[in-house]
């Protein structure tokens, strides 16, 4: 049995610890903000020499994404930003959810088994669960977690402000609008919905971002206009690249095209080379790929590994992962 003065020792040593943990979490946001303050800056590309690591949808591959038991296992293992996809309920409210559907990852079929929408799909007819035709009252009856296992039963899809409540002071944001031309079609204005959280949190200044730095991303290059041009956000803002814009914005006029409204690019992994990451480096553009997962790691013998090769090799900035505890804070020699 301890003593009352071990007791209070051992409390001691432990106030100390988590005293010095805060001011290295600070001291690593504050750098993380800096290097991305300036959008379209080459200095800053060149001055991140850090590799920043992004938690693809909380820690996904320990937990149901998008839910605030993923992110919390993200900040635990050390995520320097935690990402959410940006859905909108049908009463116009910001939810973390990556499809436009609820079926995938909720029992809404259970719940509300006749509201969905039947659409042709690859020639047959499914069944849609559409987040717009939903209040937020409605969402948060269903459950988010069974679907990846039993044990996260009664999980819940999160607002967008209870994303903010968890995750602020301790990492980063990386909010990606999705698909805002069809909320758009439905009267929603997606990217003002999201300045106006981010404003309502006191995020997005100069001084929030030491502590809580944020990025947006897009697969839309409209939005992203939207939000550079009209807007006006200071914010640095990433454009999305997959397999179907590839041609469109990864060659030289397309990446100059980009430096006109984003910050950086982030191309599916399977998309870059060393070429394309000095391409975008000179155009003062950082590199952030996606998605690095336990189950699809290509040719590389471990996750590690090739986490490894695209941030010190290739040279990329940071990078997207469902594995935060797995991103290799320095170069694995092999």
């Amino acid at each position: 049995m301890k003593r009352l003065t071990d007791i209070a020792y051992d409390h001691t040593s432990q106030s100390l610890l988590a005293s010095v943990r805060l001011k290295y979490r600070n001291h690593r946001l504050r750098n993380l903000a800096a290097s991305h303050a300036q959008r379209g800056a080459k200095s800053n590309v060149a001055a991140a020499s850090r590799k920043t690591l992004v938690a693809h949808r909380g820690a996904s591959s320990y937990r149901p994404e998008h839910t605030l038991e993923s992110y919390q296992l993200a900040l635990e293992q050390g995520a320097d930003f935690v990402e959410q996809d940006l859905q909108i309920t049908r009463d116009g409210q910001l939810i973390c959810l990556h499809d436009l559907s609820l079926e995938r990852t909720t029992n809404v079929e259970d719940v509300f088994p006749t509201r969905f929408r039947e659409q042709l799909v690859v020639g047959r007819p499914a069944r849609r669960w559409y987040v717009s035709d939903f209040t937020l009252r409605e969402i948060k009856q269903l459950d988010a977690g069974s679907w990846f296992d039993p044990k996260f039963k009664g999980a819940r899809v999160p607002t967008f402000q209870e994303a903010i409540d968890l995750v602020r002071g301790k990492a980063g944001l990386y909010p990606e609008t999705k698909a805002p031309e069809v909320y758009g079609q439905l009267g929603f204005d997606m990217e003002r919905l999201l300045l106006d959280a981010l404003k309502k949190n006191n995020l997005g200044t100069r001084s929030a971002g030491r502590h809580t730095p944020v990025i947006i991303q897009s697969f839309s290059a409209e939005g992203l206009r939207k939000l550079s041009s009209t807007l006006n956000t200071k914010l640095p803002l990433v454009l999305l690249i997959n397999e179907e814009t590839r041609t469109r914005w990864l060659r030289a006029g397309g990446l100059e095209e980009a430096k006109q409204f984003a910050s950086g690019i982030g191309p599916a992994k399977a998309l870059l080379d060393g070429n394309l990451v000095k391409q975008a480096h000179a155009l003062g553009l950082s590199v952030t790929p996606y998605t690095f997962r336990l189950t699809d790691t290509g040719r590389f013998k471990t996750l590690r590994e090739e986490m490894s090769y695209y941030l010190y090799d290739l040279g990329v900035d940071a990078l997207f992962t469902d594995n935060p505890d797995l991103f290799p804070r320095a170069k694995i020699k092999e």
